[in-house]
């Protein structure tokens, strides 16, 4: 079985995901395996590159900061890019969970901030966990591991769903608001999922 964990910047995903790493659940996440992507995967450069031209690679290495300039406020050129991207992570994905499940993990994760913004990738979960936190909290997490100002925070945490939208199409919810006990709640998504609770 597959459980999909999102949640906003900020919102404590990457915690809660340590717990379950704790209890032997093998972590699949989207963004750090996308950048594995770029450098391993010559399809998807080529793809990138007849999308965003030539000089995003140099000697075969993607320049990140180029194309971030390059879909900065241009909201067409980014949706043509996910659609590229996407379908990659996804096939990656598909091949990970197969594997790790051949080595008899209980269930595996999928780890995305926009998995439930993504139609595609909805059908790769079993079940979705949402993880939500205080605006407040989430804002001060956020500055703490980063150099963003809290206006491009707030910019950030705007352009992405709502916890509220989110919560309403998930499977499982923890408020990750540093005042309940976190590994309660994940010992018990973690004994649903392992009992193959669909």
């Amino acid at each position: 079985m597959v459980l999909a964990v999102t949640g906003g910047i900020g919102c404590g995903k990457t915690h809660i995901i340590n717990i379950f790493a704790a209890m032997g659940v093998p972590a699949y996440l989207t963004d750090d395996r996308a950048k594995g992507l770029y450098d391993t995967s010559e399809t998807l450069l080529n793809s990138l590159v007849e999308l965003l031209g030539d000089d995003i690679v140099v000697n075969g290495v993607l320049q990140k900061g180029v194309m971030a300039s390059k879909l900065f406020n241009d909201k067409e050129l980014l949706r043509k890019v996910e659609s590229v991207v996407h379908p990659a992570v996804i096939d990656d994905f598909i091949k990970w969970r197969d594997a790790e499940s051949a080595k008899g993990a209980p269930f595996v994760i999928i780890e995305s901030a926009i998995f439930l913004e993504v139609p595609d990738m909805r059908p790769l979960a079993d079940k979705v966990l949402v993880v939500s936190a205080p605006l407040d909290l989430r804002i001060k997490r956020v500055k703490s591991r980063s150099n963003l100002t809290q206006q491009q925070i707030t910019e950030r945490i705007n352009n992405q769903w709502s916890d509220q939208k989110r919560i309403s199409m998930a499977d499982y919810h923890i408020c990750s608001d540093e005042s309940r006990a976190l590994i309660p709640q994940v010992i018990n998504i973690f004994k649903q999922m392992s009992n193959g609770n669909r």
